[in-house]
């Protein structure tokens, strides 16, 4: 296996120069793809996190990388169809109410973001991060030889009533007309027949052939290896504590009374990244939205193709090397616990919907926070209090999704070159007040 080359992004000028220094701070997954196309790019790269490398939200995810999911949570009717999804049994949504201007802000934007023009102007910056994402992680898989269990299976979105299955072709069509993503409709066991894993019963099911999956934990691993091979260097268990500057620039890290200096510095923190609004300048609304999964050993009755049941919004993702079921969406603070009532709703809609049982040799139960921003689009922008600061954070739940993409167009902006995408939905600029 080849380590990263030293060349540069397509589209862009030199590449930076020899001694010339970056800081990434967060060692998730968009930590860790910006620190993979910054080194590519020539700079010498060390990655810091406060806790390990790919330990966070990046580790026990669904693995989906997604464009179908070009839609944010919110759209038109978001709030009325939540409310009612929290009044069922079983609810796989969860709201802890806060009696704190951040999360009340967050809530009361969220819920003027909830129209059709807001909807598509976000899913529009999202679709271009997506399309960039799933081409550049093809890169990697076929040309670098990332190893990481990619598959490209599409996936499919299971309905439980035909009703709820045909009201989605409105979906389907805007979808095709606006952004080229176009699925396959399975009317009731229809699907059966590409995905016999599924019980009889079902209202139907739409393929989105153009969907791909892989281990997100693995992933990571493979990342580090390949990384720390071609001279990154890794620090964990340190937590920013704050910027030493000069000016508007700043010289160094510190943390722990330690300082690490760098001539660049990215911010990739995800979730926790409001925890740095005094150090970056501004108010940056992101809700850690709370997610569980299960893994599992592989059985013999797996399914094909991942799967998302719509009533419950439960996936299932079958890796070569096991088996995962996640979901819910608790906002609930940093609350640190995994409940066991959330994880049998993940065990309980996988029963209902598939021949094989949840396998009994359970490998881990997680839980991860998603860096939830309220428009439902990512802050990829240069930070307004330093020249010398970038942020990639608030990827919500796509951030495996457009990890590739963000990482290039970071390394981009940091260099000064021509974006491959248009940064202008990302700007930092539309949650500062003049």
């Amino acid at each position: 296996m080849n380590s990263p080359q030293r060349d540069h992004p397509e589209g862009g000028g030199a590449a930076g120069p020899s001694g010339d220094t970056v800081l990434v701070i967060g060692g998730g997954v968009i930590g860790g793809m910006s620190a993979w196309y910054l080194h590519r790019a020539g700079y010498q790269v060390t990655v810091m996190d406060q806790g390990q490398f790919g330990a966070a939200c990046s580790h026990g995810n669904c693995g989906y990388v997604c464009p179908s999911h070009v839609l944010p949570l919110c759209q038109p009717g978001a709030i009325v169809k939540t409310m009612k999804a929290m009044l069922r049994r079983n609810s796989p949504f969860a709201i802890k109410p806060r009696a704190s201007r951040a999360w009340l802000g967050w809530f009361w934007n969220f819920m003027r973001a909830c129209d059709r023009d807001q909807m598509m102007a976000t899913a529009a910056g999202t679709h271009a991060l997506l399309q960039s994402s799933l081409g550049l992680y093809r890169e990697l898989v076929k040309e670098e030889g990332i190893d990481c269990e990619w598959q490209e299976r599409g996936l499919l979105f299971i309905y439980d009533k035909a009703e709820d299955f045909d009201a989605y072709g409105k979906t389907d069509s805007l979808l095709r007309e606006h952004f080229g993503l176009a699925a396959t409709p399975y009317a009731g066991d229809e699907v059966l027949g590409i995905e016999p894993a599924l019980k009889p019963g079902i209202g139907g099911a739409w393929h989105y052939e153009g969907d791909c999956h892989l281990r997100p934990d693995k992933l990571m691993a493979e990342l580090r290896k390949r990384l720390e091979a071609g001279g990154v260097r890794f620090i964990e268990g340190k937590a920013m504590e704050g910027f030493r500057c000069e000016g508007r620039s700043v010289r160094a890290v510190v943390s722990g009374g330690e300082t690490i200096e760098a001539s660049r510095f990215v911010v990739a923190t995800g979730a926790m990244t409001p925890m740095l609004n005094e150090h970056l300048g501004f108010k940056i609304p992101i809700e850690p939205g709370k997610g569980y999964s299960i893994t599992s050993a592989g059985t013999d009755n797996l399914p094909v193709h991942p799967l998302i049941f719509e009533d419950s919004h439960v996936a299932v993702t079958p890796m070569t090397s096991g088996f995962r079921i996640g979901s819910t969406m608790e906002f609930v603070g940093y609350n640190t616990s995994i409940h066991p009532k959330r994880l049998g709703l993940l065990t309980a809609a996988a029963d209902k919907y598939l021949h094989g049982p949840m396998p009994a040799e359970v490998q881990e139960t997680w839980y991860g926070w998603r860096p939830m921003v309220w428009d439902g689009r990512p802050i990829i922008d240069k930070g307004p209090a330093h020249d010398n600061v970038w942020i990639a954070a608030g990827h919500s739940m796509l951030g495996l999704s457009m990890a590739t993409g963000t990482g290039r167009l970071i390394t981009e902006m940091v260099s000064g070159d021509r974006p491959h995408v248009d940064p202008e939905p990302y700007r930092a600029s539309r949650f500062i007040r003049s």
